[in-house]
């Protein structure tokens, strides 16, 4: 965004016509479309006119792209000019389509003029109107213009990044080093957001978040975000909102916000197909994207997969304090990592009517990830080596996902529908390990075998409803039904040195069935002021009932309900500033993950297992934001404060049984609190250089319990101060050509027993469009100076542990893509979703 105007709107200035409205202005409607994005501050949204200017009822219509037919211009100014005197008559702006209509025109001839911020002004001239008869003019393509204006330089490129009215938006397409990667590379340059090495994501320091797919749920993000983010290439990903405050509308579930990553969806008719590849050094992907629209029908088909390749190095030493007498490990392994990731899709939209419409879709995920792992364990007492084992294990994660879902939406007038929604989603997936116990001289003492299968589902069915109040008003209420299951079941089985695997009663074995209902409604209203103060406050209740049975028999789990506030409060500050205020309640349910009882030893000597028990943790978030733009620069300065109870924490003890062991389980034994700052720029160089960046800055409180040398437990507290940030820069050359660098830092991470320490990562890449605009080709490097070390901390009265984890991550891939089909531009049918934020995620194991 820049501090300067459209130059319709000073043409039209210039000419006397009063402009009515502004978003946010004075008489202006709400700073928004009716789906969380604001329009730009300095386009008009009507236009008055003068009583003297006759009036029909015929109207003129059509839409504005640019010239590639790619992508509609949004909020194009559109003017329409008597043909004789060039005196402005009527004008309006097209919406986030690129569709405009011009109402009430009376018979005559007249001249349309069009302009947008880094277009070359389109006129079309002839256009005549007859009495009673409607005019489509069709496509209108604007060219792409470097315009000087006060001494700014724009271009009409879209922004890398992008404040709406309630989020914070990164366009991914426009990053040149994510092709050929996955979700989890492009996220790692959105501001706000951490990304470690194992694909899990945290918000402002907090890994309680919520991730939706194109505004609906999936119980694979359910079972683990870092699985699902290798799932989606990046090369699928047009965009990634951040909802560091989300309204009553969304469940409220994420204590640290919701991230919405929006995929590449066809707004064109005809027959397309889009290719994308590449190759690496550790990793090869092909994706191939279909459509056909034609008339009321529209029908993608789609399909993505990836196959990746990597290695690290892990060592740990531990001490834990058995009996009374304090057992060394020490440990080293080698890891070898192979994944092969798909994501498939089917959908369908159908226009019922002309306020009507239906959309359907399937998609299909699948996820095949290997991880072989050769230990060496020598287990030392009092200083002297008691025993030493080698282990190879074999560790299996295999899942596929299936989404179903069906919505149907009725708009009466602008501004006013009605939606029904319905999501069907299943997860199964299996968690198997086996592993090899060896002798020092290498030979066969004996085998283990971990069994463990988990199916996730979850039926959601949901009804809203929008209507404005006059121009400066609007109310929203709807109500949800979510239904989900889980269940797992898991099984040890050994065998001796002949390989012949066979139940032990003395293993652990165990099920668990977990039914959780959850219905909820909510009420949300918007309203802005003459003096240009926005608010949008909400509530949302909900009331959960779980039934949950294991091999011990039926765990008590009482039901509980929550009401849910938020309240958004905007102000601008002149034509270039924007002050916010926000303040909301957030839940955060366990995941699968979380949940799952299996006693997961892999490594025997650190092992994990799920508590079935977890209850939900509350979380207030208070937020204050400033936004504005000087000259070429924009700058976005928030404040933040979070505190969490009863929170979801990672606890580690010693094993009662095997000897210099630590569990690691889940508790609701936390308070967290988190007070920080979020610092983030950008600033055009020239209008084809561009350098963003920011810095995260918070301080971390965390209390809970331990157990003591006594045996009982005693309250533990951590607290510290983290800081992160990244740099990216872009530049386009002349010929399509293009270059991108990036840079990344994560800072010191905050644990309730400890730490995780800092890390860094890098990447820079190159790509050249074709001539024809239809496909490009590209070169990136990921971290080519050397790989990723990570080392992490934990503290207690009975164990110490120190993991440090190598990852050999280095990557150089050549990236390919190519468009097919011949195209015209459409206007797209509005569809809604369903939206569930309420499941924590897990944590994924994947680097």
């Amino acid at each position: 965004m820049k501090n300067i105007l459209p130059l319709t709107t000073i043409l039209l200035l210039a000419s006397g016509l009063a402009l009515a409205q502004f978003p946010g202005g004075p008489g202006g409607r709400p700073a928004g479309d009716g789906n969380g994005r604001s329009r730009p501050a300095t386009s008009p949204t009507t236009f008055n006119m003068d009583a003297n200017v006759p009036r029909g009822n015929s109207k003129i219509s059509g839409f504005v792209v640019d010239s590639s037919v790619t992508k509609a211009v949004e909020y194009a100014t559109v003017a329409l000019l008597d043909k004789d005197s060039k005196k402005p008559i009527d004008g309006t702006v097209a919406d986030e389509k690129g569709k405009f209509t011009l109402n009430r025109v009376a018979e005559g001839e007249y001249r349309l003029l069009i302009t947008f911020i880094g277009y070359k002004e389109k006129v079309v001239d002839n256009i005549r109107v007859e009495k009673g008869k409607d005019l489509d003019l069709g496509v209108i393509k604007l060219s792409e213009n470097t315009v000087e204006l006060d001494a700014v330089n724009v271009t009409g490129e879209r922004a890398l990044i992008e404040e709406k009215v309630d989020r914070l938006v990164y366009n991914a397409e426009k990053d040149l080093t994510a092709q050929g990667g996955d979700a989890s590379d492009v996220l790692k340059k959105v501001p706000m957001l951490s990304v470690d090495l194992d694909g899990n994501v945290s918000l402002r320091g907090s890994s309680n978040i919520r991730v939706l797919i194109n505004n609906k749920p999936s119980t694979i993000v359910a079972s683990s975000i870092a699985d699902a983010l290798k799932m989606i290439p990046a090369e699928l990903i047009k965009s990634v909102e951040v909802i560091t405050s989300p309204s009553a509308k969304y469940d409220a579930e994420g204590s640290g916000g919701i991230i919405n990553i929006i995929t590449k969806k066809s707004t064109l008719q005809g027959i397309t197909l889009n290719i994308d590849s590449g190759i690496g050094l550790r990793g090869s992907n092909l994706g191939l994207n279909g459509s056909l629209r034609t008339g009321k029908l529209g029908v993608t088909l789609g399909g993505f997969g990836r196959a990746f390749y990597n290695k690290s190095f892990i060592s740990l030493d531990q001490s834990a304090i058995q009996n009374g007498t304090r057992v060394l490990t020490q440990q080293s392994a080698d890891a070898y990592d192979n994944g092969l990731f798909g994501r498939y899709n089917l959908g369908f939209d159908y226009e019922l009517g002309k306020n009507q419409s239906l959309a359907a879709g399937i998609s299909f995920g699948t996820r095949n990830f290997i991880r072989d792992q050769d230990y060496r364990t020598n287990i030392l007492r009092n200083g002297l080596i008691d025993s030493t084992f080698n282990r190879n294990v074999d560790s299996r994660d295999l899942s596929n996902t299936t989404d179903i879902n069906i919505d149907y939406i009725r708009t009466f007038k602008p501004g006013q529908e009605w939606s029904v929604s319905t999501l069907y989603s299943t997860s199964n997936l299996t968690n198997n390990f086996t592993a090899d116990l060896l002798s020092e001289s290498g030979s066969l003492n004996s085998r283990q075998k971990n069994i463990n299968g988990n199916t996730n589902s979850e039926l959601t069915v949901q009804t809203d409803y929008v209507n404005p109040i006059g121009k400066n008003q609007q109310i929203e209420f709807g109500i949800k039904g979510i239904f989900r299951e889980v269940n797992s079941d898991f099984l040890y089985q050994i065998a001796g040195p002949s390989g012949v695997f066979a139940s032990d009663v003395r293993s652990p074995s165990g099920y668990l069935n977990y039914h959780q209902n959850i219905g909820a409604g909510y009420v949300s209203y918007m309203l802005t002021t003459s003096n240009k103060y926005s608010f949008k406050l909400g509530t949302r209740y909900e009331h959960t009932t779980i039934d949950a049975v294991d091999q011990l028999g039926t765990i008590n789990i009482p039901a509980y309900s929550n009401l849910v506030p938020s309240l958004n409060i905007s102000k601008s500050l002149g034509k270039s500033s924007t002050l916010k205020l926000a303040y909301n309640r957030r839940i955060q349910r366990p995941g699968l993950q979380q949940l799952n009882p299996n006693f997961n030893a892999a490594n025997p000597q650190n092992i994990n297992i799920g508590n079935p028990m977890l209850r939900p943790e509350l979380t207030d978030n208070i937020e204050l934001s400033l936004s504005t733009s000087i000259k070429k620069t924009y700058l976005n300065i928030s404040l933040f404060n979070r505190s969490t109870n009863n929170s979801i924490t990672r606890l580690t003890v010693p094993s009662d049984t095997l000897a210099g062991a630590v569990i690691t389980t889940w508790q609701n034994i936390g308070r967290e609190q988190a007070t920080g700052a979020n610092i983030f720029g950008n600033v055009f160089l020239t209008p084809k250089w561009t350098i963003n960046g920011g810095v995260d800055m918070y301080y971390s409180y965390l209390e809970g319990r331990q157990q003591s040398l006594s045996g009982t437990s005693e309250p533990v507290s951590n607290s510290g101060f983290v800081v992160g940030g990244r740099l990216q820069s872009q530049v386009q050359l002349p010929r399509g050509w293009g270059i991108q660098a990036f840079g990344g830092y994560r800072g010191n991470q905050v644990l309730l027993q400890g730490s995780q320490s800092s890390f860094y990562m890098y990447s820079i890449g190159v790509r050249k469009e074709l001539a024809n605009k239809k496909g490009s080709f590209g070169l990136a490097t990921d971290n080519f100076l050397g790989g990723v070390r990570m080392a992490t901390t934990l503290n207690s009265p009975l164990f110490n542990q120190r993991m440090v984890n190598n990852i050999y991550n280095q990557n150089v891939k050549l990236t390919f893509s190519y468009k097919l089909g011949k195209m015209s531009f459409v206007e797209k049918r509005k569809t809604r979703g369903v939206r569930n934020d309420d499941v924590k995620s897990g944590g994924g194991d994947m680097n």
